[in-house]
């Protein structure tokens, strides 16, 4: 099967927007690619180490492509995309040059190849992602994250799962219940559940991030731990207020947009039990202040703040 890929070549600040259009729009796969300098400022707090840079992308550039099936219209595609880079450069976004390309590829080009660059990699002092198909011996208190994200979905390794990831292990979730909305490929769901959460409800509204995320908790053998299902946040508050017999929600956990996270924060106050955490991500540091704003009115108190690169991750508890 052939596939149509569309190219753009924008910035890391850009490429969340960008990729999560690309998904909304249908895209059966989506890839980004940062900038490989060694310039560019790592984490090796935990003794991670970074092989050749595999582009010589300027700092802070970013490769996104899309594929999407052949028989989609492509010049509307093409025009959707150009109009949504305009409305980034509207919001005071850094989209770069913006430069689009596309071309028709065999599936088995793209399907696979990125693959090799996916290595195991330790994103906290507990927690490890492991592609399913590469070898790794553990240490006795390694969390380790198993997962074949498949090319619509994230590795861990960028900033806004990472930062995530962080918070959720400075949460402490041993013993309690979790809610991960916008699961995609429940890479958030299984590492609480390695941290020892009581149970988790990963929420996604894209039915193929829900496929995704069912096959990555089947492949870390959490099905009787984990309910993955369709749905937002606002239809499982509904369901809640008519079943007493519901457990209390201790933590919520999303990494989306910000601009997504401002139109649900009251939803997650209402899930949360009293003291119960938050942890947003996914938030651009332009969009700061904005959402802490709209958390402290909504009666949040923020606990603190975790950076990274030009990403913010909040953790906040109901008062």
């Amino acid at each position: 099967m052939n596939w149509y890929e569309i190219c753009i070549y924008t910035t890391e600040e850009a490429s969340e927007q960008i990729s999560n259009y690309f998904h909304e729009n249908g895209a059966g796969g989506v890839s980004i690619e940062e900038s490989g300098s060694l310039n560019k400022e790592r984490d090796t707090s935990l003794g991670q180490w970074y092989e050749k840079p595999l582009n010589d992308f300027p700092e802070g550039d970013a490769e996104i492509k899309a594929y999407f099936p052949e028989e989609v219209d492509m010049d509307e595609l093409l025009m959707g995309i150009e109009r949504f880079v305009k409305n980034l450069i509207e919001l005071n976004i850094n989209v770069g040059k913006a430069d689009v390309k596309s071309q028709v590829v065999n599936e088995e080009d793209w399907a696979n190849a990125w693959k090799q660059y996916f290595k195991p990699v330790r994103i906290t002092e507990k927690i490890t992602i492991k592609p399913t198909w590469e070898n790794y011996d553990a240490d006795e208190n390694e969390c380790v994250v198993e997962l074949d994200p498949g090319m619509a979905f994230g590795t861990g390794t960028h900033a806004t799962t990472s930062l995530c990831l962080k918070a959720l292990e400075k949460a402490q979730v041993e013993g309690k219940n979790v809610i991960d909305v916008g699961t995609g490929s429940g890479i958030l769901s299984i590492a609480a559940m390695k941290l020892g959460a009581n149970q988790v409800l990963a929420l996604d509204l894209d039915p193929v991030a829900v496929s995704s995320a069912k096959e990555n908790v089947r492949i870390n053998q959490l099905e009787q731990k984990i309910t993955v299902q369709q749905s937002d946040l606002l239809q499982v508050f509904q369901k809640n207020q008519n079943n007493t017999d519901q457990p209390k929600t201790q933590i919520v956990v999303a990494n989306i947009l910000a601009e997504i996270i401002l139109t649900f924060i009251d939803d997650v106050y209402h899930v949360l039990e009293h003291n119960g955490l938050y942890i947003a991500s996914g938030i651009i540091k332009q969009k700061e202040k904005d959402v802490i704003q709209a958390l402290e009115e909504a009666h949040f108190e923020i606990l603190e703040k975790l950076e990274q690169e030009d990403w913010v991750a909040i953790i906040a508890k109901k008062r």
